[in-house]
């Protein structure tokens, strides 16, 4: 439960500190003296959405501690364990959220960063915070599903079918999308299937067009270089009188006989020289002799490189790219053949999910269909509590068509009340006035609350437009709570205070500085003892001024509360 609740520099608080206690808490005010900053502040270390407008005047930063006894909160022990969380050995969890005046909020759980979806997260498993606004979110239709899955705990059953629904939806799409397209498929599977006997037709290999340029420049040139290369042996040729190797091996022999030290390195050079002539010679030569002239094989090499330099204009890309262009049009026949495939699969597949969505939803139907008797024979109890003799509550389940799958089951959920006996019920927009609401949604939230695996709850004036006879019944209900869970609850009604086990008085005070400009509106919370907690009922009953009269009815209500 909520056992502490720090707040610094938030709104109109510049420091608070408030315990909380097991059973009821009330919190009471006057108007305008910020009784709902308790539950603003709340909030934020809960996640909601972070302005900087809430920060005190000339503060740079406004922050919140929550504190909670989590000892016996297996979900919340489990969830902190699983995202390797700290987490103190007594049972103590605290939620931090800081605000700064840049625009910038930071969280943190047991002091760890934290983001504002696990605050959230967290948070829905510590506290459960019922507010006035929910008349309104009462009125939307939508919202309806969710508060009966809640009250019959199939959440789970629920998250289960859509996630089914959503799994059939993508590949319902997707195979949508492939009957649509397999005319277009079916052209493009000719298209490259033709592409692909032209390749393999060619078969060429890796860099051939490389080696048949070079062939092709040869066969061209033969007459060519055989004149350079005759030329070239002549040249060296040994027999020949003035031919270049002679002359070397001269000038060698002419060195040698100097027999001079100095000129030993241009001796070896040379040498050396010699050498490497002799054995160009030797390879030239073998080179000639394998040239000769071939006029079919050059017809045959340009033939060649005619079909391939055709091919590769006709794609558009370089020759030497033609092999991998031929894996690629390869594997996109490949892929558009597994596509009647794909679609047999995918069929299979749909009509599986189908059979899994139809089992899982008629499950959850079931489910709801006993949680709504349930829902609608409690919730028309407290009505009666309430003061709504004759109402009747019903929670409207209606077929969805047959063979459509939805992402919320097999059927519409809708709330309905009737509020006078022999009435068909309706719409809760089209029966309820804001007060008789008012009573629906405070009856709909004791319920749920009832059954709500949240340890504590909170109720920020629920209670608005309920009076009487009626205020007291409101009163004994929230207490009742209070037995199963902890319970804070902010309102303007004294049958309601006088039934709480503790009391928070909210004030307003504007303390003045030199001047009217350094006047500064403060909001102060304290804690009632049990005469201040009668002064403060009797406050509520009769106004500022105070009378023995309403004195005196304060403690009867408060001595009557408490006795129960």
């Amino acid at each position: 439960m909520l056992t502490h609740l720090t707040v610094q520099n938030f709104a109109l608080v510049d420091h608070l500190e408030l315990e909380f206690n097991s059973g009821m808490t009330v919190v009471t005010g006057e108007t305008g003296a910020g009784k709902s900053i308790i539950l603003d502040a709340l909030g934020l270390t809960l996640g909601d959405r972070a302005d900087t407008g809430l920060i005190a005047n000339a503060a740079n930063r406004a922050e919140i501690h929550a504190t909670f006894d989590i000892s016996d909160n297996q979900p919340a022990k489990r969830w902190l364990a699983e995202h390797e969380l700290p987490s103190d050995s007594a049972g103590e969890c605290i939620l931090r959220r800081t605000l700064g005046a840049d625009g910038r909020s930071r969280g943190f759980i047991n002091g760890a960063p934290s983001t504002v979806t696990d605050l959230k997260t967290l948070g829905e498993m510590l506290i459960d915070i019922h507010s006035q606004h929910e008349h309104q979110s009462l009125l939307k239709k939508d919202n309806h599903r969710r508060m009966l899955d809640e009250f019959g705990d199939v959440l789970p059953l629920a998250a289960q079918v859509h996630e089914l629904w959503e799994q059939f939806h993508r590949a319902r799409k997707r195979l949508e999308s492939l009957r649509t397209n397999n005319a277009e498929q079916t052209a493009r599977v000719q298209l490259l299937a033709y592409q692909a006997e032209e390749l393999e037709q060619l078969a060429i290999e890796p860099d051939e067009h490389i080696s048949l340029e070079q062939e092709q420049q040869q066969l061209s040139h033969v007459d060519e270089i055989l004149r350079n290369c005759d030329a070239a042996l002549q040249a060296c040729e040994l027999n020949e009188e003035g031919n270049i190797l002679s002359q070397l091996t001269q000038a060698l022999h002419l060195l040698q006989a100097i027999e001079l030290e100095a000129l030993a390195p241009v001796t070896e050079l040379f040498i050396s020289s010699k050498i490497q002539l002799e054995e160009a010679v030797s390879d030239l030569q073998r080179f000639a002799d394998t040239i000769e002239a071939d006029p079919q094989r050059l017809l045959e090499v340009e033939a060649r490189l005619t079909s391939i330099y055709d091919v590769a204009r006709k794609h558009r890309i370089k020759p030497g790219d033609i092999p991998a262009f031929t894996l690629d049009i390869q594997a996109e026949i490949k892929s558009l053949d597994n596509v009647d495939a794909e679609i047999d699969s995918l069929a299979v597949s749909t009509q599986a999910l189908s059979s899994s969505y139809l089992e899982v939803a008629t499950r959850l139907s079931r489910a709801r269909i006993k949680a709504a008797t349930t829902l609608e024979r409690q919730v028309t109890e407290q009505l009666v509590k309430l003061g709504m003799h004759g109402a009747i509550f019903k929670v409207s389940l209606t077929p969805i068509e047959t063979g459509v799958i939805a992402p919320g089951g097999l059927e519409e959920v809708e709330f309905l009340i009737s509020t006078n006996p022999g009435q068909v019920p309706r719409s809760l927009n089209k029966i309820a006035s804001g007060g008789e609401l008012s009573r629906i949604s405070l009856a709909i939230q004791v319920v749920t609350a009832d059954t709500s695996k949240v340890p504590s709850l909170v109720f920020d004036e629920v209670d608005v437009g309920i009076g009487g006879a009626v205020a007291e019944v409101v009163g004994s209900l929230l207490r009742n709570l209070g037995g199963k869970a902890q319970i804070v609850c902010v309102t303007h009604l004294p049958q309601v205070a006088a039934q709480g086990h503790q009391h928070y008085l909210v004030t307003k005070s504007t303390g003045s500085g030199k001047g009217k400009a350094q006047a500064k509106a403060k909001t102060e919370i304290e804690t009632l003892p049990t005469q201040e907690k009668i002064e403060e009922i009797a406050r509520m009953l009769g106004g500022v001024e105070l009378t023995q009269q309403s004195l005196d009815h304060a403690k009867a209500m408060y001595t009557a509360a408490q006795a129960n």
